[in-house]
């Protein structure tokens, strides 16, 4: 069977050349339209139809219009044999011959300098045989440039070739009604011949199989109305204009077979006049194209709709979102929401992708079962879903509907393993007209609300606000600013003393980062989040550590000795390169800084408590590496994070500062009283210095001193400052 693609260029030149032949025209004219005709569907070809003498060993020139003159000359009469070119030897061995570069081919060795001249590279030759195998000529199409045929080419080469032999065979004085016979019979794509009151007059087999008509059957009427009930009616209604008026008519139509079963064809409608005066007679061919039609609609609904899912996917959800925004008569808005699944990455790498992909099936089915229909539910890959609401605006409706999406993801779900497994899913809900008037503005404001569910501890949903909008425009210039601020070292440090109650004097200070836009400070509760999420915690932290470490070098040449805690980011510490890293630029900082040894005992780097989490055994290495210099290492905060007691006891620290949330109602709160003191007695029977922070009062002061703790931190004694205020304190 001719494939669906082959079959339209097959449509095409076989309905010229049936026409040409019936209308009695001569070869010359038949084999230059058929050339033309296959140059017009083989892009960059150009096509030769030669003839073989009757004497059966020359080849003499049929059609070549698109060939040099010249060319054509030079070939006029070319005997046949082996290594003949690419016509030559198809003649001599009837075999379609292909040379993919003819300058490199044995076959025109002696022909080269001829084909070079008229800059032609590649020739494929068929044979052009009778149905008795005698040949007849040859079909050939050259290119300018080295090329191998595909299946397809192979194919239209073949079928050239058939046609060029029926126009050959007529040609040669043979009947017109036994020529006419024989294409109908052997024509592979479906014909039937009517008079003008839709008598049939003759039909070939390929018409039967069609429409499924039996061979003992007595086939004399085609009604239109009846073979083509199905197809577009204005289509329909254009080809009975066309037939009316005696003109050509192509295109596509849905036929019905007498089974009732329909598929589509392609259609050519030809209006024919034997003789002048005769009454008018019209040629319908056409071809089955319900594979490629079926071809079409999954190539259209793999372009449309997600693989795993068969949900609706990006380009298709975006397509939607185009046609209700541009929509003139589409007042009413829409919603939108952007849902995401929580902790799915956690899914994959413990049950694996297939059961990932499993549960994305199970999901996208539960969602759907409870949106309406008119709904469009896309999945926009991984585990990120759309949900587009044509028409619903209402906050009321949108709460409700979101509400049921996170109930019904709540609910456990059972995997093929019969294994059962719990999620959930956070929410953004935008709206159009509402928050956003794009395509681009709507997904954004979506997202903007989804990333808010999922900090207010997931499995949650929420609206867009402006707010929302003007964070995250906030968010966006800070990091700009940042990375400006870094290229410029726009940045300096502040130092806020730390005392030792005992021997009442400053013992270290620790180094605060600030920031200053337009004299006003950014807050570094602001700042450091979008530092550390961007990557740009880690050359601000040498910034920060490098400036440390140049002041303290300045307070040791003024015989000022005074320690700095340094705080470390854990994203720091997020690799073992980046572990690597810290230690290689302190040391590499000491060098730049000072020929002597520098004074590593006075520093000390303050980690946070989610840090204890990782125990690995680099981490812990990096770290001893670090305190081998002379380095003290603290914990901050101590007592707010993921602390185990464990992890306290095997971790390399020298300190741990006391959060100043256990500090602040220390005067009022007994029960605090007792959580300070079990803190302050675990790390001094661990052998770990303890510091207080937050030191606001004389009475905050009395009680973390009554608790054995002598170094201390807060506004009591100083704020943070900058570092000429810090000398002139020391001094």
């Amino acid at each position: 069977m001719i494939e669906a693609e082959s079959q339209q260029i097959s449509l095409e030149c076989y309905s010229k050349v049936l026409s040409m032949l019936l209308d009695g025209a001569e070869l010359e004219a038949i084999l230059h339209s058929l050339v033309i005709a296959i140059e017009g569907q083989q892009d960059a070809t150009k096509a030769s139809v030669l003839l073989l003498s009757d004497d059966k060993k020359r080849l003499l020139s049929g059609a070549a219009p698109n060939l040099p003159l010249a060319y054509n000359q030079a070939i006029h009469g070319v005997e046949i044999g082996p290594c003949v070119g690419s016509c030559g030897t198809a003649a001599y061995s009837g075999e379609l011959v292909i040379v993919e570069d003819i300058h490199t081919h044995e076959y025109w060795q002696d022909y080269v300098e001829l084909a070079k001249s008229f800059n032609l590279r590649a020739c494929w030759s068929h044979p052009i045989k009778n149905r008795s195998g005698e040949v007849l000529g040859t079909f050939a199409m050259y290119y300018d440039t080295v090329k191998s045929p595909s299946a397809k080419d192979i194919q239209v080469i073949q079928e050239a070739a058939s046609l060029a032999c029926l126009a050959i065979e007529r040609s040669r004085a043979l009947a017109f009604q036994r020529l006419t016979s024989h294409i109908f019979e052997h024509l592979p794509i479906a014909l039937v011949i009517t008079a003008s009151d839709d008598t049939v007059l003759s039909y070939n087999p390929a018409f039967q199989s069609s429409l499924g008509i039996h061979s003992d059957v007595n086939f004399s009427h085609f009604s239109l109305q009846s073979y083509f009930s199905q197809s577009d009616p204005v289509a329909l209604d254009h080809l009975l204009a066309c037939k009316a008026k005696g003109q050509t008519w192509q295109g596509e139509l849905v036929a019905t077979r007498v089974n009732g079963q329909s598929f589509h064809v392609e259609l050519t409608m030809t209006a024919l006049t034997l003789k002048a005066g005769e009454q008018v007679s019209y040629a319908w061919l056409f071809s089955d194209i319900d594979e490629r039609k079926q071809a079409a609609q999954l190539i259209k609904h793999q372009a449309n709709y997600d693989f795993l899912t068969q949900l609706a996917n990006r380009e298709h959800l975006f397509g939607q979102l185009k046609h209700y925004i541009e929509a003139d008569d589409f007042t009413p808005g829409f919603g939108f929401m952007l849902m995401d699944l929580d902790n799915f990455k956690q899914i994959n790498d413990t049950l694996g992708h297939d059961k990932g992909d499993e549960l994305l099936i199970q999901v996208s089915q539960r969602i759907k079962a409870y949106i309406s229909p008119d709904a469009l539910l896309a999945r926009l890959g991984g585990d990120e879903f759309a949900l587009l609401l044509p028409g619903v605006v209402q906050r009321s409706k949108l709460i409700a509907q979101a509400q049921r999406i996170n109930q019904c993801i709540a609910d456990a779900f059972y995997l093929s393993d019969e294994k059962r497994i719990f999620t959930s899913i956070s929410i953004g809900i935008a709206r159009f007209p509402e928050d956003a008037l794009t395509i681009e503005q709507v997904l954004n404001c979506a997202d903007q609300a989804m990333y808010i569910s999922k900090e207010h501890g997931r499995n949650r949903y929420h609206f867009f606000t402006q707010q929302m909008q003007a964070d995250a425009e906030r968010t966006a210039w800070l990091h700009n600013q940042l990375k400006i601020a870094l290229e410029k070292e726009q940045f300096e440090l502040h130092y806020q003393p730390i005392m030792d109650i005992e021997r009442n004097r400053i013992v270290r200070a620790e180094a605060l980062l600030r920031w200053k836009i337009e004299e006003e400070y950014i807050s570094p509760a602001e700042f450091i989040p979008i530092a550390e999420t961007s990557g740009l915690i880690v050359p601000l932290g040498n910034w920060v550590r490098k400036e440390a470490m140049k002041t303290l070098l300045a307070f040791v040449e003024q015989d000022i000795e005074i320690g700095f805690s340094i705080n470390v980011s854990t994203f720091e510490f997020w690799s073992h390169s980046l572990q690597d890293d810290l230690l290689a630029s302190l040391q590499e900082t000491a060098i730049e800084l000072s020929s002597e040894p520098f004074p590593f005992h006075l520093i000390t780097l303050e980690i946070t408590e989610s840090l204890l989490m990782k125990q690995h055994t680099h981490l812990l290495d990096a770290l001893n590496d670090i305190r081998a210099l002379g380095v003290k290492v603290a914990v901050d905060d101590f007592g707010t994070g993921y602390s185990s007691l464990s992890y306290l006891a095997n971790f390399p620290i020298d300190q741990i500062k006391v959060d100043r949330s256990f500090v602040r109602n220390l005067d009022v709160d007994p029960r605090q009283q007792a959580l300070f003191e079990a803190i302050t007695r675990l790390g001094q029977s661990l052998e770990l210095g303890v510091v207080a922070e937050g030191i606001e009062s004389r009475q905050q002061l009395e009680l973390v001193t009554e608790k054995g703790v002598l170094e201390v931190q807060g506004f009591y004694f100083h704020k943070p400052m900058d570092q000429q205020a810090l000398l002139s304190v020391l001094k």
